[in-house]
């Protein structure tokens, strides 16, 4: 069955990439190739962690967002905030200044995504008791993760934990809370501020689900830029006074790195930074590791502190985050926590909707939907890999000798692409010095090579 394709939030703008290859080398999935001197994106190997956006010199990558002139579409305009958000801003910088600046703005409502961890985690308990046999069961929390698995680990998707985010369960409260309160349906607009990349492609294409709950995304370090910006030039002294919902300091920290393992039963880890992650799961596929009943698995250094999209040092976002979680509420007080049409009241008509459907393989490594021609073209890698110097140059255009022969194989580069197989054409009469020139000027583009030297 033929997949639908991924949404990209990150997109390379060929006109100002200079085909340095640093995002090539930076990429966990190998979905970067260069060819006539531009950065080209593999799209069923991406999956938006945002590290090519983070290391580009030239800023040719970029993340796209909605135009935020999208919000006065809606009578309802409701900015979904998450608790980093809080984290990027001075700590004489008050949550309740934050959301006043954003109703500033254009929004009507303000809503933290993270009210929606105490359903969550609730339903999550159940949820892991009930599936204790199956080891590790792995949090669906990052989508740059759930992709991750999807494409490079296929056989692991079935430890996912299918539950929606805390993201996807406070914007259907929000919604129907809305609704209950008299409000159209048509009239209310939903859009969160992201801190990375993944999110924005989790909403346009979300994994699991048919369609996701939010209207639109905003980028975290655009919103943060206006929202300081008035706030230093003594703007900030805004008439609105937002109702600011307390939450649990289990709430406040769950989008840091062990905010849910922290919580979950039984032999529990957290691993962060995606090259981190895919050494562990690489360990965890060869049977080395044993016995582990959750898995806490983010993208990104320091998991949402460290998104591409934020502004501020990501461990001084996590210092504010812990000050604010020794502030809140314990957990079991729900008093001041939005009175009676707080999240806890809508519980078990979230429960209904919060599961996911099962997530699907999308291997990346499968060169071929057929078994027999997948065999075949293994077998042809494994035979050009003997041809090619093992040194992963990247002068091909690939980010090493492996992809560059898979590549080959699928018919998307030439074995007279490698330099040193190259200067053995040349050597045997093959190739000439001149069709190795222009060889080169395919992958590399004419100004690098038309240089006075």
């Amino acid at each position: 069955m033929k997949h639908a394709d991924f949404h990209h939030a990150l997109k390379i703008l060929k006109e100002v990439c200079i085909g340095c290859t640093h995002c090539m080398n930076i990429c966990p999935t190998e979905a970067i190739r260069v060819k006539n001197g531009k950065a080209e994106l593999i799209d069923n190997r991406c999956v938006d962690c945002g590290f090519c956006y983070r290391v580009c010199p030239v800023n040719a990558i970029i993340v796209e967002q909605d135009d935020f002139n999208r919000i006065f579409e809606y009578k309802i305009r409701v900015a979904l905030v998450p608790a980093v958000l809080t984290g990027q801003f001075p700590d004489n910088i008050t949550t309740r200044q934050i959301h006043s600046e954003l109703m500033e703005l254009g929004f009507t409502h303000v809503y933290e995504v993270e009210q929606g961890v105490e359903v969550l985690h609730e339903t999550m308990t159940e949820y892991i008791k009930k599936n204790r046999d199956t080891k590790p069961l792995i949090s669906a929390f990052c989508p740059a993760i759930v992709r991750l698995i999807q494409v490079k680990f296929p056989a692991l998707v079935e430890n996912l934990i299918h539950l929606k985010p805390p993201l996807d369960i406070s914007a259907l409260y929000f919604r129907r809370h809305l609704v209950d309160d008299g409000h159209d349906k048509n009239d209310i607009g939903i859009f969160y501020i992201t801190p990375c990349a993944a999110k924005i492609a989790a909403v346009k294409s979300p994994v699991g689900e048919k369609d996701s709950p939010i209207t639109g995304v905003i980028n975290m370090d655009f919103i943060f830029n206006k929202v300081y910006t008035r706030i230093k030039q003594g703007n900030g002294d805004s008439c609105i006074v937002p109702e600011i919902i307390n939450m649990s300091a289990r709430s406040v920290l769950w989008s840091l790195t062990n905010g849910e393992s922290a919580h979950a039963a039984g032999r529990c880890m957290a691993v962060d930074e995606i090259h981190n992650v895919i050494n562990f799961l690489e360990q965890l596929e060869n049977e080395e590791m044993k016995d582990i009943d959750f898995l806490e698995l983010r993208a990104c250094d320091e998991s949402c502190a460290g998104g591409v999209l934020t502004t501020a040092n990501r461990f001084f976002t996590v210092e504010r985050l812990k000050k604010r979680a020794t502030l809140s509420e314990p957990e079991h007080d729900k008093k001041k926590q939005g009175g009676s049409k707080n999240i806890i009241h809508y519980k078990n008509r979230l429960k209904q909707k919060m599961h996911l459907q099962p997530v699907q393989p999308r291997s990346m490594l499968k060169l071929d939907e057929d078994m027999s021609e997948a065999l075949k073209k293994m077998k042809r890698v494994q035979e050009i890999s003997k041809c090619l110097p093992e040194v992963d140059c990247a002068a091909c255009g690939s980010p090493n000798c492996q992809s560059f022969a898979e590549d080959i194989v699928q018919g998307y580069a030439k074995l007279n692409q490698c330099v040193f197989v190259q200067r053995i054409f040349e050597k045997k009469g093959i190739l000439s010095a001149e069709e190795s020139f222009n060889i080169m000027k395919e992958i590399w583009g004419s100004d690098k090579l038309d240089k006075n030297c």
